[in-house]
């Protein structure tokens, strides 16, 4: 906002702070909603969700089941269990309500500071880079620079990621007929643990849309949302991903898993999920101020690297002799 469309740093950060504001506030209002329907839905349905398991269980494995299976009360007993369950830990409710409280106010002192610290960013530097020797400030800049450049293009690319895959994960429910109370929560769920945990929130994301579809929609449907999350992946790995990454950040694929992985090993979730911007910046870093040498050797079983030299040399020699 400010090197694209000239706005001043403060007005451009309060102005991501209210969006991001906005959409959590909406995030709520969706959310809400949805786990009432989520648990009347399963109140309603998990006696036929049961009995249809056991029926396939029996039709497949051969597994026999009590004679008789659910009597007509079997419902309404589930949903006085889940009332009875729900009143009772409703001090366990609190308790998390008051923990959120604190988070909250966590999270407000966190990004008081990080806006004077990003609207100021330009002068906070200087007094920074003031502290050090010229050329030790041309390294610690430019390494600065790129930490905000690699971690913005970052979650750049992801925020663009997964407002694609939710919007296909949401149309592809609703065209199965799932409600749309479920769809938009789903569709979030999925397209957000897809873009931002590594390796796995790829399985993880289309995991949970594919089973409420089946457990509400049955095999059809779950099927089309699977066929969706195939079709889809081959599309970002292909194609989205790439020209979307490469004029954000550059980092190679390898790199990029191993990354994460380590960053989830040495600072579980959120070193995977961080993990990306700072191997490309060590990456970044790495390229530029590296003495690199001329490469001399040659892999000697690598054969086709071998044969193109000789073709290149018998070509030189039959067009220039000796």
């Amino acid at each position: 906002l400010v090197h694209r469309f000239g706005w001043r740093r403060g007005s451009a950060v309060g102005v991501i702070y209210a969006v991001l504001a906005l959409g959590t506030g909406l995030l709520i209002l969706i959310i809400i909603p949805a786990a009432v329907t989520l648990a009347d839905s399963i109140a309603e349905n998990a006696s036929s969700w049961i009995e249809n398991g056991m029926t396939w269980l029996n039709d497949t494995f051969g597994w026999e089941w009590p004679e008789g299976g659910f009597d007509d009360d079997f419902a309404t007993e589930l949903e006085d269990e889940f009332q009875d369950w729900l009143t009772g830990n409703i001090g366990n409710i609190f308790g998390i309500a008051s923990t959120g409280i604190g988070l909250i106010f966590d999270m407000a002192t966190m990004a008081m500071f990080t806006f004077y610290f990003t609207a100021d960013a330009p002068r906070l530097q200087k007094s920074v880079l003031g502290l050090l020797e010229p050329e030790q400030q041309m390294r610690i800049g430019w390494t600065w620079d790129q930490a905000i450049i690699q971690t913005g293009g970052y979650f750049y690319s992801r925020v663009i990621l997964m407002f694609i895959n939710g919007a296909g994960f949401f149309f592809t429910m609703i065209l199965v007929g799932m409600p749309v109370a479920l769809s938009i929560p789903l569709a979030i769920f999925g397209g957000f643990v897809a873009a931002f945990i590594p390796a796995i929130g790829t399985y993880l994301g289309s995991a949970v849309p594919i089973v409420m579809t089946l457990a509400i929609q049955g095999w059809f449907g779950a099927l089309m949302v699977l066929v969706y999350a195939l079709v889809y992946q081959q599309i970002e790995n292909y194609w989205l991903s790439p020209k979307i990454s490469s004029q954000t950040m550059t980092l190679n694929g390898a790199v990029a898993f191993g990354g994460a992985l380590a960053g989830g090993a040495i600072f579980g979730p959120i070193g995977a999920f961080v993990a990306l911007p700072v191997a490309a910046l060590i990456t970044a870093f790495v390229a530029n101020f590296a003495d690199h040498k001329e490469i001399v050797y040659e892999f000697e079983y690598d054969a086709h690297v071998r044969a193109a030299r000789e073709s290149a040399e018998r070509g030189y020699e039959q067009r220039h002799g000796d």
